[in-house]
């Protein structure tokens, strides 16, 4: 069987040449008016292009999303855009309204298509309709078992699968959330989704004899795997969410002993699970991200690219892939639906800050000729300090102590600060452009 395809996000041309260096086949870009990730996409048609012609160049995959759910004042420019985007002959656009899909149709059949998991793919009969209509792969959803995989791969074997494996989970279903355009009229499927699921909720209780409201406090202990353990009774009388900017506005709400579900969703992490997705027919991994750090697309890219070339020559894990990933911001990883329905562990109820084992420093920028690095620092490094250095070969990872720390301008400095002007470090093995930094939190 041929290796399946590790597919990663490009939001820039940075984040595109880095997930290809640290290990990706293939990556997805979208012009922000036609794309989600609208807000923090900084491609546009020119870009686009750029980033095309890169891909090209090293012998790639680029895949374009225009999957949307668009109004009328939309489709006139998108005709438009259509034959502009169809000329840099991308390996497939990503689509997932039939309007849209009809117009590729006719304006560049020559264009593969890819159904978005925004059309919520979820069984073969649904599948099979779609590759009627000319679709050649279809991602798949989010809220999708491995064994319903394996039975679309079985009932619609002639059309390609992909899935996700890693990134955010949507609180509902693939993205069809109401949250964000009823509080900031911001709509998830025009690209510009403002997380509400994920902001700060208080809940209350009505009281009975005064009407009068109080405060809850709601016990739940995270184990060290970033699991909760939450254990709720069924919650009697009424109940109500306040958000933290809308005082006075409360939203009644239903808890049950699985706990508020108006919440911050944990995130997919299926990596422990790339050979059975392949067994059930998946060609494609998917990593979600195109708004995330230089720093999560060099860990996750290395991490399942590892995984896919063992799980692919049969061989078992050289190293835990989830203490690696547990070094970039995370919620708290479940394999979401894949297993089964992860029911009290699927949110995570703290505040909207994610951990990590592990926070981003630098990354190097040049490699000098007197054994010093010029490293970009993210993060207030200081001079002495313990610090893990990686590049796309995880088997070369090492760390080391920052000893000799330089300014610019070849000065000792005793601590360097994220945000300000580069400065210089020397390692005590030969790196690279583009290798990172990282510290212990």
């Amino acid at each position: 069987m041929k290796k399946p395809e590790l597919l990663l996000p490009a939001g820039d041309m940075e984040k595109l040449k880095i997930a290809f260096k640290y290990g990706a086949d293939a990556v997805y870009a979208g012009v922000p008016y036609f794309s989600l990730r609208a807000r923090e996409n900084q491609f546009q048609l020119q870009g686009i292009r750029e980033a095309v012609e890169y891909v090209r160049s090293i012998g790639k995959t680029i895949y374009l999303t225009l999957n949307i759910v668009p109004h009328n004042v939309k489709i006139e420019p998108l005709k438009k855009a259509l034959p502009m985007m169809a000329a840099l002959k991308p390996d497939a656009f990503i689509v997932s309204d039939p309007g849209i899909i009809a117009l590729c149709k006719e304006i560049c059949p020559e264009i593969p298509l890819h159904l978005s998991v925004q059309a919520n793919n979820v069984n073969y009969a649904a599948i099979k309709f779609w590759h009627s209509m000319g679709i050649e792969r279809a991602i798949l959803s989010r809220e999708i078992s491995i064994k319903e995989i394996k039975e679309i791969h079985e009932q619609v074997p002639e059309i390609e699968l992909e899935c996700f494996v890693h990134g955010a989970i949507c609180m509902a279903y693939s993205g069809r959330c109401l949250l964000s355009n009823y509080f900031s009229y911001r709509d998830a499927n025009q690209g510009t989704c403002a997380h509400s699921c994920r902001w700060q909720y208080k809940v209350y209780k009505e009281n009975e004899e005064n009407k009068e409201y109080e405060a809850l406090g709601l016990k739940k202990e995270m184990t060290h795997d970033g699991v909760y353990d939450a254990k709720y009774k069924p919650l009697e009388g009424k109940y109500y969410l306040e958000e933290g900017k809308r005082q006075g506005d409360k939203l009644e709400i239903d808890e049950d002993e699985f706990g508020t579900y108006i919440m911050n969703s944990r995130d997919l992490c299926a990596v422990e699970y790339i050979k059975e997705l392949m067994d059930a027919g998946v060609i494609s991994f998917k990593i979600e991200g195109r708004s995330k750090t230089i720093h999560y697309v060099a860990s996750t890219a290395r991490v399942y690219r590892k995984a896919i070339d063992e799980a692919s020559e049969g061989k078992s894990p050289s190293f835990d892939y989830l203490t690696e990933l547990a070094k970039t911001a995370n919620r708290g990883y479940i394999p979401g639906f894949l297993v089964a329905n992860p029911k009290e562990k699927a949110q995570y109820y703290e505040k909207n800050v994610p951990f990590q084992t592990h926070k981003f420093m630098g990354v190097v920028r040049n490699v000098k000729e007197d054994g010093f690095c010029e490293v970009e620092i993210r993060n207030r490094l200081e001079k002495n300090s313990e610090i893990e250095v990686f590049g796309p070969k995880t088997e070369e990872d090492f760390s080391q102590k920052v000893k000799e720390l330089k300014n610019l301008k070849g000065e000792d400095v005793d601590v360097a600060h994220g945000g300000d002007k580069n400065v210089l470090i020397k390692f005590d093995k030969k790196i690279d452009v583009d290798y990172m930094l990282r510290q212990r939190v």
